[in-house]
């Protein structure tokens, strides 16, 4: 790669498997010989910073080799200090993840208009719709953008005015439920609405599975089936869905297959 790629997951709400996904796609990229940074602006949960310091915890007792992104976290206030960490992390790397909080943040709107990737996961309800847009009360049909849509719109022209580069936006719908077909349906048919009119991907993300809240203490992701033990189907179904939301993503260099499941 002749420029490292930057992949911004960006949310303004909370619970959506923000964190979860970015390390996810991290330890991915990693894992197929790419290297990759992590940069978490949050850093009042600083989920991803202690997810990642989980796994090198894990590594070091264990004594166990696992792809290992480095990593660091904004102190949330001071400029200086977000440009220092964000060129120490594009320096020597191929893709630099950036994990922002998951409320309005000045760090996270400059974040996303210097991304090449835009990821905001949402959750698959009307609830979290509401941040990219409004549907009437009775039809569902999509009545304007949100605040939230303008603004990536407002960044995505920026960053076209600045040096030519289209920020590539994409909606992820996390958590997706097999039940409730009807809302799924109507969700389904707003997002392709509004994408049309504000200029987004729609893909599908991870699903809701108890698993990914398991494997945080340890640091450990669905790439790493070797370190606990037989998968079951849950396992199978989730890996499966980390394949197709990464060949969705379409990023450079990631068309080989991810490592192969422990028998």
């Amino acid at each position: 790669m002749s420029a490292p790629h930057i992949i911004v997951f960006a949310n303004e709400k909370g619970g959506t498997g923000k964190s979860t996904t970015a390390v996810h796609v991290a330890i991915a990229l990693a894992a197929k010989g790419a290297r990759v940074s992590c940069f978490d602006l949050d850093h009042r949960q600083r989920t991803t910073g202690r997810y990642l310091d989980n796994r090198a915890e894990t590594i070091r007792r264990k004594g166990v080799a696992l792809p290992m992104p480095r990593h660091a976290t904004h102190d949330g206030e001071s400029e200086d200090r977000f440009q220092e960490l964000w060129y120490r992390l594009l320096a020597d790397t191929d893709f630099l993840i950036v994990d922002t909080p998951g409320r309005d943040d000045h760090f996270a709107r400059t974040a996303a208009t210097l991304s090449n990737t835009l990821v905001t996961p949402l959750n698959d309800s009307f609830v979290d719709f509401d941040l990219i847009g409004q549907v009437h009360p009775e039809t569902f049909q999509v009545t304007r953008p949100s605040f939230y849509s303008e603004m990536i719109w407002d960044a995505r022209k920026e960053r076209a005015r600045a040096d030519g580069t289209t920020i590539d936006w994409v909606v992820l719908r996390n958590r997706l439920q097999h039940v409730e077909a009807r809302n799924m349906r109507r969700v389904s048919d707003a997002l392709s609405n509004l994408s049309k009119r504000v200029g987004f991907r729609v893909i599908p993300g991870l699903g809701e599975r108890v698993i990914y809240r398991e494997l945080f203490p340890q640091g450990l992701t669905m790439i790493d089936s070797r370190e606990f033990g037989a998968m079951g189907l849950a396992h199978v179904a989730a890996r499966q869905e980390l394949r197709e939301m990464m060949a969705a993503l379409q990023l450079p260099e990631v068309d080989a297959e991810l490592p192969v499941a422990a028998a």
